[in-house]
């Protein structure tokens, strides 16, 4: 796929679907600087948000202090916890209304998640708002439907720069 210097590009990142397929498939975490560049790729960059959610214990403070340093507008959630234990944090309808919100600004909208759930906004950023809409995650952890569906697909995994090695 071209990508034209004079496009206008938004990056949308699911920190915790890409922190957890990096644990879980390489042990590794996630290097969100290399993947603001090569989601630029040259292109004008308009927005940049790293969507996270904030842990009882906030372990992961300087790790977002870290994000916002790289460029990316740090969004927090706080975590749910249920009355039965179960944990529930996801920012998948917030970067939805988001996409939406831009998409009348952007040329093209990247999106750092493989979770298939946003099959239904890829599908309305293309033929709603004439975006093209590039994926960014692990292959192995991707939703074949969202890579199929997207304008473009860069697997995570198919470089070691993606991941951090020194824990």
């Amino acid at each position: 796929m071209i990508k034209h210097k004079e496009q206008r590009v938004g990056i949308l990142v699911d920190v915790s679907n890409m922190y957890h397929s990096a644990k879980n498939l390489y042990n590794k975490k996630v290097n969100f600087k290399e993947i603001l560049i090569k989601a630029v790729a040259g292109r004008k960059l308009i927005r940049a948000t790293a969507y996270a959610i904030r842990t009882e214990n906030k372990e992961e403070s300087p790790f977002l202090e870290a994000l916002s340093q790289q460029g990316f507008e740090v969004k927090m959630k706080d975590l749910q916890i249920f009355a039965g234990g179960a944990k529930k944090g996801d920012w998948d309808v917030g970067i939805a209304i988001d996409a939406i919100k831009l998409a009348d600004k952007l040329d093209v909208i990247v999106l750092v998640s493989g979770d298939g759930d946003y099959l239904p906004l890829v599908s309305y950023l293309q033929n709603n708002k004439g975006c093209l809409v590039e994926i960014m995650a692990f292959d192995k952890t991707c939703s074949a439907k969202l890579i199929e569906e997207s304008d473009d697909f860069t697997d995570l995994g198919s470089s070691k720069k993606f991941l951090i090695y020194n824990h």
